[in-house]
């Protein structure tokens, strides 16, 4: 598979000792000497990946990866700094960045990551040759609000990073969809994913649930068992609600998931696991930790990602879209023949806020549809504080 560079370097040897050294190797290889330059080229010519210097002349070098990430599929950025300027290269890996070369260019150390860049590209376009197929098959509405269709954005990009993710939001608003999407769109889809809700499960047994147990840990443990860790080898674990969980079990996971590394309850044998943690809350977390509440070390442990999803009433735009989902896949659940809402039923739902978010429109559609004598749900179908709300 060919791939192409663009070199980006005010330095003409520079960049035509690199370039010939690329095209030797098979490459398609592009230069510019300039951001604007390199601008035009990346509008006109699809680049896997671009090797950036950080001084270009007069002009900050990573300036161009506002660029490079609006396009689709973004190329990798390889940041090539001088002695001194690292510091600088680790910021634009935050903003986007791939890697970082220093100059001199050792030209073992330049292929090594040409090949971790062209792993991840090769990686990149198989699951959009797949995506479409698990997008088609998730139960979910992206809508047309802008901040979701960011989160959908950043979910892509944290699902091929494998990172830890933290999604932030109220109750209901669909954090547990956002945790299923970064599992289907990534390289973990045929992996286990193993979702446990925190408050569901008593204190006194989440430990064993989580990291399993030997025979005869404790009363009732009559053989040895395999806890959701394990389980989740080589997938993701769904921590929801992780802010109920008490601080020594907080101190447990935290370990976990430094080390990757899991024992039994009872055990004294360290197993490994290769886990990506989801956690989600809809607390405030940061107060929790300034009441003590919650482990800061385990929070930026988790907050490598953060994800906030914006409530119902901050997306009203796909309210129209939801409505229609809803309103066929409970048709065909119940073995209805719904086709729809009344004018008058849209208005009020509308009005109302929504503080139960999707979940709450969901139980809203199931309830009318129940109760609905047509093909149409009609404001007496639906509950009356939200039917009052136009009358």
């Amino acid at each position: 598979m060919e791939f192409s560079i663009l070199v980006v370097d005010d330095e003409e040897n520079f960049r035509e000792g690199i370039k010939q050294n690329l095209l030797k190797k098979g490459y398609e290889v592009h230069d510019a000497e300039n951001l604007t330059k390199a601008r035009e080229i990346l509008k006109q010519i699809p680049i896997d990946i671009v090797l950036l210097d950080v001084q270009i002349q007069k002009e900050y070098g990573p300036d161009l990866l506002f660029d490079i990430n609006r396009l689709r599929p973004a190329p990798r950025t390889i940041i090539i700094t001088a002695y001194g300027e690292v510091e600088m290269a680790v910021d634009a890996m935050k903003n986007g960045a791939f890697d970082f070369l220093s100059k001199p260019i050792n030209f073992s150390v330049l292929d090594a990551r040409l090949k971790k860049a062209e792993d991840m590209i090769v990686l990149q376009r198989e699951l959009d040759n797949l995506k479409g197929s698990y997008v088609n098959n998730l139960s979910f509405v992206k809508g047309q609000n802008m901040k979701m269709k960011r989160i959908f954005q950043d979910a892509e990009r944290t699902a091929m990073a494998q990172a830890s993710v933290l999604i932030n939001g109220e109750t209901g608003v669909g954090k547990d969809i956002i945790a299923r999407y970064i599992h289907q769109v990534g390289p973990r889809a045929s992996k286990p994913f193993i979702p446990i809700c925190c408050p569901a499960i008593q204190p006194t047994v989440l430990e064993s649930e989580l990291f399993g147990y030997e025979q005869g840990a404790f009363t009732g443990a009559d053989k040895k068992r395999q806890g959701l860790f394990e389980a989740a080898d080589g997938g993701i674990l769904f921590l929801d609600e992780i802010s109920s969980m008490g601080q020594d079990m907080q101190a447990k996971i935290l370990r976990a998931i430094e080390d990757k590394k899991i024992r039994h309850v009872g055990g004294l044998k360290e197993i490994p696991v290769d886990v990506q943690i989801i956690a989600a809350s809809n607390k405030d977390m940061l107060k929790m930790i300034e009441k003590g509440e919650f482990r800061s070390d385990l929070y930026y442990r988790l907050h490598v990602v953060d994800i906030t999803v914006p409530p119902l009433r901050e997306r009203m735009e796909d309210l129209p879209d939801f409505i229609g989902f809803f309103v066929k896949t409970i048709s065909q659940e119940i073995g209805l023949n719904i086709t729809g809402v009344s004018d008058q039923v849209v208005d009020a739902f509308k009005k109302y806020s929504w503080p139960g978010n999707i979940r709450e429109l969901h139980h809203v559609i199931e309830r009318a549809s129940i109760f609905c004598n047509g093909e149409t749900i009609q404001l007496c179908d639906i509950p009356s504080d939200i039917a009052d709300l136009i009358k």
